[in-house]
């Protein structure tokens, strides 16, 4: 992984190889980021992705394997307990077209991984929502 920051933005490149959130995690604790919007695209040959049972208050999680395009990486950089907490969601389409995707476990990089973070003023904390068993925004 390899990246550079200007001013409020970290561009961020993914390689093969390499797991994409832990990659993130890792750039947010360095530069000391507790309050960001990500957006990224790639090529993945593994992804672990789920589905939140609010009822159950559990994600159910399923894995894929093989070439990948990651054509869509969203999601958010706050703090939970003084540490980065990070929630993704991202799209996968296979060779054939078929979508699928979910919230983001983890991603290995099969080709290349561009990342953008754009870092905002501040930090938003987390708590742990009794009704919902989601970690929701402190606000």
């Amino acid at each position: 992984m390899k990246y550079k920051r200007s001013e409020n933005t970290v561009v961020l490149r993914v390689d093969r190889g390499e797991e994409i959130v832990s990659s993130v995690k890792r750039v947010c604790e360095k530069e000391h980021i507790a309050c960001a919007s990500v957006a990224g695209i790639g090529a993945v040959d593994h992804a672990v992705v789920g589905l939140y049972h609010v009822a159950e208050q559990k994600y159910r999680s399923n894995t894929f394997d093989g070439e990948m395009e990651m054509t869509s990486l969203l999601g958010n950089v706050s703090e939970q307990n003084g540490q980065v907490y990070l929630h993704f969601h991202a799209g996968f389409a296979k060779e054939d077209g078929q979508m699928l995707g979910g919230h983001l476990n983890e991603a290995v990089v099969s080709g290349t991984a561009e990342i953008f973070i754009t870092v905002l003023p501040g930090s938003v904390g987390r708590f742990r929502d009794s009704v919902t068993g989601l970690n929701l925004f402190d606000l």
